[in-house]
């Protein structure tokens, strides 16, 4: 990494908060570490931050209520969740609260900086930036905006990235499983069910313009048809 990414860690266990924070440092990461939500609020406000590695379970503030709070301020910043939960209403919720990833404890570090990685150059990309066409919407990936005529409905963390990568394979086949090894990092049955989720979510979104469609390709993926 040639600019030094700096990182607020909310991890409520001393002894993984002091490994994590040391193990992201020796890879170039200049990081902060919160030991409960309220320290971590602060900590925030305090500095610039380029990403968010939050604890879901954590005393007087947990990581859910945490994200809602800094969403309300910057709906750019990437957060990457850190959790105990698997169920897939426990991955969903994290998702609408603001979540850009979810990573299950228990965890390699290798996971985590890859992950963390990959959301510092999805932010970066020019894309992220711009008005997309899709048929009749416009799309902002960004600003996280779907417009129609004069409309406009603010999307979710996840449905934003869900939909940026069928628009980019617009009338296209799109795997499955790249998908959520790309968004959810791995292609298991419980990150497949919360994709399922989303898809359905941005159908009913997208009905007003009657030429578009997410297809659902039986055993492969998706395809999102518009002119």
């Amino acid at each position: 990494m040639t600019k030094k990414y700096k990182i607020l860690l909310a991890e409520d266990e001393p002894s993984l908060g002091m490994i994590l924070k040391e193990s992201m440092e020796s890879r170039g990461f200049e990081v902060n570490h919160s030991e409960d939500g309220e320290a971590a609020w602060q900590s925030y406000q305090s500095h610039q931050y380029d990403l968010l590695v939050l604890d879901v379970m954590m005393p007087k503030l947990d990581g859910f209520s945490l994200a809602q709070m800094v969403r309300k301020s910057d709906s750019y910043i990437p957060i990457i969740f850190l959790t105990a939960k698997s169920a897939t209403q426990d991955l969903i919720e994290g998702f609408e609260k603001g979540g850009n990833d979810y990573i299950k404890k228990p965890f390699s570090m290798e996971e985590l900086i890859v992950r963390a990685k990959a959301l510092l150059e999805r932010k970066s990309n020019p894309l992220h930036q711009e008005w997309l066409s899709l048929g009749k919407y416009q799309f902002h990936p960004g600003k996280q905006i779907l417009k129609w005529q004069e409309q406009e409905e603010y999307l979710t963390h996840k449905e934003s990235e869900v939909l940026k990568e069928l628009i980019l394979h617009k009338n296209e086949l799109t795997d499955r499983s790249i998908i959520l090894e790309k968004l959810w990092g791995n292609a298991d049955f419980f990150n497949g069910r919360s994709m399922d989720v989303y898809i359905s979510k941005l159908r009913k979104k997208l009905d007003k313009d009657s030429d578009l469609q997410i297809l659902n390709i039986r055993g492969y993926g998706y395809k999102l048809v518009c002119s």
